[in-house]
């Protein structure tokens, strides 16, 4: 059984930062791709950012220079650094993985953190 456990969501005010984790626990062999996405209320999930085990990152152009991923793969564990939040950022904030299990490579979906920004 594999989790992914979201971390770090919150209230702030607009300008502020927030530091999102994501851990990965289980029967894990090795976890590839690790990303974040995002759902606002009406909207769809979209891609925030994206990094591969080898630490080859990307984003989605509106977070560029304003969101930052990282990782840390000795502890199954990847980070989404954001600054300079607005309004439009609120949005629960989920974690996505592939991880090989055993044989197999399966992707897996954290329950998501709430992020809220807000004057």
């Amino acid at each position: 059984q594999v989790q992914l456990v979201e971390s770090g969501g919150g209230s702030v005010q607009p300008g502020g930062s927030l530091r999102l984790s994501c851990a990965a626990s289980g029967s894990i062999s090795i976890v590839n791709t690790m990303s974040w996405y995002r759902q606002a209320p009406g909207k769809e999930r979209e891609l925030v950012a994206a990094m591969t085990r080898g630490g080859s990152a990307n984003y989605a152009d509106s977070e560029k220079g304003r969101f930052t991923i990282s990782r840390d793969n000795a502890k199954n564990t990847a980070y989404l650094q954001m600054y300079s939040l607005k309004p439009e950022d609120t949005a629960v904030y989920y974690c996505n993985a592939d991880i090989l299990t055993g044989w197999r490579v399966l992707n897996y979906w954290g329950p998501g953190t709430q992020v809220t920004v807000s004057s």
